[in-house]
């Protein structure tokens, strides 16, 4: 009988709240679980406060390994050398997979990268000052890897050309949708007052920042007197400005239920790896208008309106017309019938193949 795969996952994205990259892991993490006779997945944490609380936040029979550690003296090290290996700190593995962009060095273990996108190579300034050396670190992690995986061939596409990584080295893992989403219900009156949710709503869902195009869609609905309200949803204060409502951070069901009674979700960002928020409208049928990017683009299959990023008179005028639209019964159900084609153990699979090759090597 084979022995299952030891494999390390990187789980510091599963502490605090949980960004895309955070539902990925947790996803990703839930179904290797499930695959005992596989894989035998164990979770690290790169992280000096907090990090007992990821055996609190991993799925059963995860183990959490390691110790305390600064993140960022690590990374300066690692800038600098291979020392420390992952395997002196988190105890020997066959596998060591780093899900957030930064690849420690190893022993002996192959290793495997996620790079969710590489926005940040042309927008360095984005990034706090706690990253600055993150591209360097991302391009270290690329090359230092037995394979790299990306959640979009457009990424793929990127990490070739802006790295000089082989094609045959990177594996595309799409994201999945969790099937609660295609039960999802708009919000409940107590929901809706809970978080003072107008009838109708424009709905952003993820964090700020320059590369989100919230910007332009504050200029875009504040140019369309007859959309409806725009809610944000995302890390974040929460509150009321004219028009505009801030929830702060959702948890999963608020959020299910927040996108499922929007009449359109906007995602008009600059650049984008996956999008995972439109594949989740699609699951709850609702419209989605987004900036025309190879990756949102191949995501969304053609089932959304594309806009080109920064147009603010393309991106009123494409919100007026997905909320005054009356989508038809095909339409509908291609939502999501596409939505269902992404699974999270379809996720799993093919990064447990990237696994099996990153060991071989």
């Amino acid at each position: 009988m084979v022995k299952p795969l030891k494999v390390l996952i990187d789980g510091t994205p599963l502490l605090g709240h949980r960004t895309g990259i955070g539902r990925y892991t947790a996803a990703l993490a839930e179904e290797l679980a499930s695959m005992p006779d596989e894989v035998d997945v164990r979770a690290v944490a790169f992280t000096l406060r907090g990090w007992r609380a990821l055996r609190t936040v991993l799925p059963h029979d995860v183990l959490a390994r390691g110790l305390p550690v600064s993140a960022r003296l690590l990374r300066q090290f690692w800038l600098r050398s291979r020392f420390p290996p992952v395997e002196l700190l988190a105890g020997l593995t066959d596998v060591m997979h780093a899900t957030n962009f930064v690849l420690p060095p190893t022993l002996r273990a192959g290793g495997v990268v996620t790079i969710h996108d590489l926005a940040f190579l042309d927008s360095p300034g984005d990034l706090p000052p706690s990253d600055r050396r993150l591209p360097e670190l991302v391009r270290q992690s690329a090359h230092r890897a037995a394979v790299v995986c990306t959640p979009t061939q457009a990424v793929a596409g990127v990490v070739q050309e802006r790295f000089g990584v082989a094609p045959e080295k990177i594996v595309v893992t799409p994201l999945g949708v969790d099937p609660a989403w295609f039960a999802a219900r708009p919000p409940s009156p107590a929901l809706r007052s809970r978080l003072g949710l107008p009838a109708e709503y424009v709905l952003f869902v993820g964090a700020g920042g320059p590369r989100k195009g919230l910007a332009t869609l504050l200029d875009a609905h504040a140019v369309a007197p007859s959309l409806p309200p725009l809610v944000l949803a995302g890390p974040g204060q929460s509150g009321v400005d004219g028009r505009v409502r801030r929830t702060g951070y959702l948890n999963d069901v608020d959020l299910r239920s927040v996108v499922a009674g929007a009449s359109v979700l906007v995602m008009p960002s600059r650049d984008e790896g996956f999008g995972l928020p439109v594949l989740e409208a699609l699951a709850c049928n609702v419209p989605v208008v987004c900036s025309d990017l190879p990756a949102l683009r191949e995501v969304a299959g053609g089932l959304a309106a594309h806009v080109p990023f920064g147009d603010v008179e393309a991106l009123s005028a494409a919100l007026v017309a997905a909320v005054e639209g009356t989508a038809s019964a095909d339409d509908q159900a291609g939502r999501r019938t596409r939505a269902a084609g992404f699974t999270w153990r379809r996720t799993a699979e093919l990064t447990l193949e990237a696994y099996r090759r990153a060991a071989r090597r």
